[in-house]
């Protein structure tokens, strides 16, 4: 199997919005946004992100034979950050490593358009493989004080210049 990743292109910007709507279906608990409200928005803010290029926000895919089987989304943030968003593989490509190459090259994507960028990213308490896969990179906990920002979520992040090959 052929994996290649890489940033989607304006014209994929509908393939991104059918994965997109399929990992909202398929793992309900595993996302903030919910199916039947997603198929109500007439074009997703990062179909507009892909098409227009936007250098502060894009999507990498993971693609197997030309075809888009995985997705994620970095967003930069006004300060020296930026958040990983909607990371999702297709169920028949899940545990074959593929979305361990996918976080690696957004964060190599985001390192090189911004470098010593901290990314942080959130998973839910019930997702146990996604969590210890980016701790697994080089993830931490962010350590709250108070209460939790989104309960039932855990927050982690990177910093760029320490993560660890």
């Amino acid at each position: 199997m052929n994996i290649k990743y890489r940033v989607l292109l304006p014209h994929e910007s509908k393939n991104y919005k059918i994965i997109r709507l399929e990992s909202l279906e398929k793992f309900p608990e595993s996302f903030g946004a919910v199916y039947q409200e997603a198929l109500q928005i007439e074009k997703f803010r990062m179909e507009s992100d892909i098409e227009d290029q936007t250098q502060g926000r894009f999507m990498m895919g993971a693609f197997s034979d030309d075809g888009l089987i995985g997705i994620c989304a970095f967003v930069k943030e006004e300060d020296h950050t930026g958040s990983i968003y909607q990371m999702y593989v297709k169920e028949h490509f899940q545990g074959k490593n593929i979305g361990w190459g996918l976080i690696q090259a957004v964060i190599g994507e985001a390192a090189e358009r911004f470098p010593d960028i901290t990314i942080f990213l959130e998973v839910t308490d019930k997702n146990e493989k996604a969590y210890n896969l980016y701790r697994k990179i080089g993830f931490t906990d962010v350590i709250e004080t108070g209460e939790k920002e989104n309960p039932g979520n855990t927050q982690l992040y990177l910093h760029t210049a320490n993560k660890p090959d």
